[in-house]
């Protein structure tokens, strides 16, 4: 019954912000960059930080709040504010970075990663989950995309939590869990009512890798970051391939394979969708169930994921080059 209530809750706090939207032109522009063709409201996100919050007044009210999730939500609601707050501005990359930072230091405080780590690998900790962070960031960019993937995710966070090994409150996994599936009736569409928005895909992308974190913590295995391996494998050789290129990589494109799907071979957003979630679900799939080590579980699930990758994009841009005109 409380989920049922939570769900309703949530689907009311959607239909409520799409007024709040409209009434202050808070929309999403088509250009030449763009995936979509129609006004879209943007910042649907917000439920996200909406569950958080509901989260901690749920714990308060039952079985009492952790103090450690505090740190996490200083820096959940730091980042969702300024993604927010970017969404309606375009904030300079210099205050979003320092933002950032901030967000993500509280983030491995709520982790005790500073206690955990060896001096030497806190710098790298930091370019890791910052990357994480814009990697999700890059690649929501067509309807249904990044919540879907992120439902996968926290589905399969669910269950390594319940069947498998006992991380952190179901709750916790839950209420993100909830919320993406209401966001996803108003985003899966031909014509989505509502984009996440950076408040989303930023929000989204810290509230999994912290439970990815804790999940590796737990366990002392770091296959589980394999749960993130489609939007990473993507992101960083998109990222290979612009350098290549000496394309600015902090400037829009439109060179993923994903946005090539879309723009140019013409599929449907939910059809590319929906291919890169049940990619990534099978993927999960291999690294619940299989017994070996982590060197293996990331061969076999990088180094082929990268090659079809590779063939699969230089396939469609060589049709794309032959098909354009003299």
């Amino acid at each position: 019954m409380e989920y049922i209530a939570v769900t309703v809750f949530f689907f009311a706090l959607m239909l409520l912000y799409f007024k709040v939207a409209a009434k202050y032109n808070i929309i999403d522009k088509p250009n030449h960059r763009s995936a979509h063709r129609e006004i879209t409201l943007r910042g649907g996100g917000v439920i996200f930080p909406a569950a958080y919050v509901l989260f901690v007044i749920t714990e308060l009210a039952t079985t009492g709040l952790e103090p450690h999730f505090l740190w996490f939500g200083a820096g959940f609601l730091m980042i969702t504010v300024l993604s927010f707050l970017d969404d309606l501005y375009d904030l300079s990359t210099k205050i979003r970075l320092f933002f950032h930072f901030i967000a993500v230091t509280l983030l491995m405080y709520f982790l005790n990663l500073f206690a955990l780590l060896p001096f030497w690998a806190v710098p790298l900790c930091y370019i890791l989950i910052i990357g994480i962070l814009n990697a999700y960031n890059f690649m929501d960019g067509i309807n249904g995309m990044s919540g879907l993937y992120s439902l996968i995710a926290f589905a399969t966070l669910y269950f390594v939590n319940q069947w498998i090994v006992s991380f952190v409150s179901a709750d916790f996994i839950i209420y993100p869990m909830l919320a993406s599936l209401v966001f996803m009736f108003y985003n899966f569409r031909t014509k989505a009512r509502c984009f996440l928005g950076d408040v989303g895909s930023m929000g989204l992308a810290f509230w999994i890798i912290a439970l990815i974190a804790l999940l590796i913590i737990e366990t002392g295995t770091f296959k589980w970051i394999l749960l993130l391996s489609v939007y990473g494998i993507e992101t960083a050789l998109t990222i290979a391939e612009r350098l290549k290129r000496r394309e600015n990589i902090f400037e829009a494109h439109r060179r993923h394979l994903y946005q090539l799907f879309v723009n140019e071979k013409k599929y449907s957003h939910l059809s590319v969708s929906a291919a890169y979630g049940a990619l990534q679900l099978v993927i999960n799939s291999f690294v619940l169930t299989t017994a070996l080590s982590d060197w293996w579980v990331f061969v076999l699930v990088i180094l082929p994921t990268g090659v079809v990758y590779i063939i699969v994009k230089l396939g469609t841009l060589n049709k794309l080059l032959v098909r354009q005109p003299d």
